[in-house]
């Protein structure tokens, strides 16, 4: 037997070497390898398989190799089976839950599950709850159905069961009970959810000592891709399975850890550099794809993080092209920035499939979707839906039909019972055939029906009729507002697991309807008496099939989120405002700001040859336009490696000013000519000033109501919060 081959590890640096042939032992000798952004992990991963393969020091059904997608663990086996000397069967590959599922397929009776149990994806996991509440009696008002799904995924993916979780009061309580009942019907039915292969997969090992001894005697090599995100049930599966002796070969990214959302758990990869002996750290350091300017601010960033292991980037290609920073007035400039530096890239022949434009949150794809597609650059929504097709959008807008027109039967049938008002599908079936038989509209035919189902039907048709009355003369967008609230779609939102989202967009539909009620369009509309119309016009316009097609040549479009374990040779970071990236919700929670920045690090690390930032004065929220202040990460970032594409401020931003909480913005540096001059308030105060308060601190004015004595200006004072006064009595003065 050989120590190694040679062929196994042609080209590889030599951390990359030390990490793929790192040694065979008894006890066994465990690797943490640190993994940098566009270091080559992915073929240190596979590679390492195959030394342990080639050279004999283990069998394929030795070899147990965790990913966290299904294109990974393809991607994996593909690489494997293109190197002559490896045979990829019999290896077990595969996603936590792919892996989980495979154990509990080949134990269903030692896990209790029947031969042929079913798996449940997230759409049946919440009719299953739904139909379960509906048996019991339980009113979906005061345990949404959606709210009860993530509360029972939570608790699994900790590894909690119905009788382990704590309870405090009434709602908890009853929360508990559900997760309890609907633990039993999913036994009875002989299925399960996503959560449940992993824990159900966990407990099995836990309890049946023969069984885990099998396996911990059979898998002698665990390798495990994206550790990171990892989160701490599947940790503790693994260190079940490892219990044995066999050696864990970690590759992960404590800098790219972003899906906390998700459970992830960061702090693993410190425990099992503590819990496990002899774990050798090997950092993977050289970045083989963004030039150095990027990965100089890219290091610059990450290192604010207190909590991280600890790497720095390098590169063997040169500093490249200094990062492009853009200041805009608005979002809507912003846009246009973005396409228009799209088109020059485009003609230094770059292609466009390797232009990226990346945003924190979903909302933001709008005004970019609107000025690609206004100024004909192909551009594709990678990984989500297009703003108008979203279901939250196209609900709304659904019920801005019907009061336009209440006889629009695709309009009613989307809108009717949703927020559900106990509508079945047996009484729109009685519906439709009662106006079919009245040659009538659905709306008209309501009448037809008897019962409870003409009590609920009859209570939508006077809702659209009270909209209808109720935002009559209002303006556009506050009569969008008033629909999202009435017909209940905001209180829905709120309590879904990915509400605060769905919450966004549906505030960037106000939005739209603002910047197009100021428009050329809006502006004919108003004049022929007709806003509401002309609006779903254009909203059905803009959902038309305008985006390029799978494989054809265009702008990428995605949240960093989706852009991660991606690469471009040009990336555009946009909406780099406080509140925005970072997050409103990270702001007060230094844990929360730290995953921000490392969301921050894989965005910038996205890119290969150029990058972009850019952010707003001033960006529409709620349909009112709010000043923005910049985001704190452009204090992070080292000034050298920055180009200015605006008039320079005439001060940095400090970042010891942002970690005590206020936006340290020199205004008249901020605002160029062209931009009109926020109204002056009482006491020589206006928009964008330092200011301090007796009670609350320092702070920031990011917005103001009303005028003269009765002037309320909104003042964001860090962890305090935003906090409206009246000018009158607040007793605020400007700060030094």
């Amino acid at each position: 037997m050989t120590a190694e081959t040679p062929s196994a590890k042609t080209d590889l640096n030599a951390p990359q070497q030390r990490a793929v042939s790192l040694p065979v032992t008894r006890p066994p000798t465990h690797g943490l390898i640190l993994a940098g952004a566009g270091s080559g992990k992915t073929r240190v991963l596979t590679t390492r398989i195959a030394w342990l393969l080639s050279n004999g020091w283990a069998r394929p059904d030795e070899i147990l190799a965790v990913t966290f997608t299904n294109k990974a663990a393809r991607e994996m086996t593909t690489r494997l089976a293109a190197q002559a000397a490896v045979n990829p069967h019999g290896l077990w590959i595969g996603t936590f839950h792919g892996l989980c599922h495979r154990l509990l397929r080949l134990h269903h009776r030692d896990a209790n599950l029947p031969r042929a149990f079913q798996i449940l994806d997230s759409t049946d996991q919440l009719a299953a709850i739904r139909r379960l509440m509906k048996t019991l009696g339980i009113d979906d008002e005061d345990y949404p159905p959606r709210e009860l799904q993530h509360f029972i995924n939570a608790h699994k993916e900790k590894g909690v069961r119905a009788d382990g979780v704590e309870t405090w009061d009434r709602i908890s309580r009853g929360k508990a009970e559900i997760y309890a009942a609907y633990e039993a019907q999913c036994q009875r039915e002989g299925v399960t959810d996503f959560a449940e292969l992993l824990l159900r997969a966990h407990e099995l090992l836990s309890r049946h000592e023969p069984l885990r001894r099998h396996y911990q005697e059979r898998f002698r090599h665990i390798l495990v891709d994206e550790f990171q995100d990892a989160n701490r049930l599947q940790y503790d599966w693994l260190k079940l399975l490892a219990g044995g002796g066999a050696a864990v070969f970690a590759v992960g990214d404590d800098d790219q850890s972003i899906y906390a959302f998700r459970g992830a758990e960061v702090g693993n990869m410190r425990d099992f550099e503590r819990e496990f002996a002899d774990v050798r750290v090997i950092r993977l350091e050289q970045n083989y794809r963004s030039h150095g300017h990027i990965l100089a601010a890219a290091n610059a960033l990450i290192q604010h993080n207190r909590e991280r292991l600890g790497k720095e980037l390098w590169t063997d290609a040169s500093e490249g092209e200094p990062i492009r920073v853009y200041e805009a007035a608005r979002d809507q400039d912003e846009a246009a920035f973005v396409v228009d530096e799209a088109r020059a890239l485009a003609r230094e022949g770059i292609r466009q499939s390797q232009m990226a434009v990346l945003y924190r949150a979903n909302a933001q794809s709008r005004a970019l979707e609107h000025e690609f597609f206004a100024r004909g650059v192909a551009y594709r929504v990678y990984g989500g839906l297009r703003f108008f097709e979203r279901q939250e959008i196209k609900r709304a807008l659904a019920y801005l039909r019907l009061i336009a027109n209440p006889d629009d039967d695709t309009a009613f049938l989307y809108a009717v019972n949703f927020p559900a008002r106990g509508i079945g599908a047996r009484s729109l079936e009685n519906l439709q055939a009662g106006a079919r038989r009245m040659n009538a509209s659905l709306h008209a035919a309501v009448a037809s029906l008897s019962g409870k189902a003409a009590v609920a039907a009859g209570g939508f048709v006077r809702l659209i009729e009270d909209l209808r009355l109720e935002t009559s003369g209002l303006p556009l967008p506050e009569q969008i507002a008033h629909v999202i609230e009435r017909a209940g779609l905001a209180g829905h939102y709120q309590n879904e697991k990915d509400g605060r989202e769905r919450l966004e967009n549906l505030d960037e539909l106000i939005n739209a309807a603002a910047v197009f009620a100021g428009g050329e369009e809006g502006r004919r509309a108003e004049e022929a008496g007709g806003m509401l119309p002309a609006f779903l016009g254009y909203a059905s316009l803009e959902s038309g099939e305008h985006q390029a097609g799978e494989g054809e040549e265009a702008v990428q479009l995605m949240t960093v989120h989706a852009a991660k374990g991606l690469e471009f040779d040009a990336v555009f970071i946009t909406g780099l405002e406080q509140g925005l990236f970072p997050h409103d919700n990270a702001l007060p929670d230094a844990r929360a700001l730290e995953e921000e920045r490392r969301l921050m690090y894989v965005a910038i690390t996205r890119a290969r040859r150029r990058l972009y930032l850019s952010f707003t004065q001033n960006r529409m929220l709620h349909g009112q336009v709010r000043y923005a202040a910049p985001s704190q990460f452009f204090a992070e970032l080292p000034p050298e490696c920055l180009k200015w594409l605006t008039r320079a401020r005439t001060a940095r931003p400090d970042a010891a000013f942002w970690r005590a909480g206020l936006a340290p913005f020199q205004r008249s540096a901020a605002i160029p000519e062209s931009v009109e001059p926020a109204p002056e308030f009482p006491g020589g105060l206006e928009l964008g000033m330092n200011v301090r308060h007796a009670k609350f601190g320092f702070g920031v004015i990011v917005d103001a109501r009303g005028s003269g004595e009765e002037t309320r200006v909104a003042v964001n004072f860090g962890n305090a919060g935003i906090k409206w006064l009246t000018l009158a009595y607040a007793q605020l003065e400007p700060a030094s």
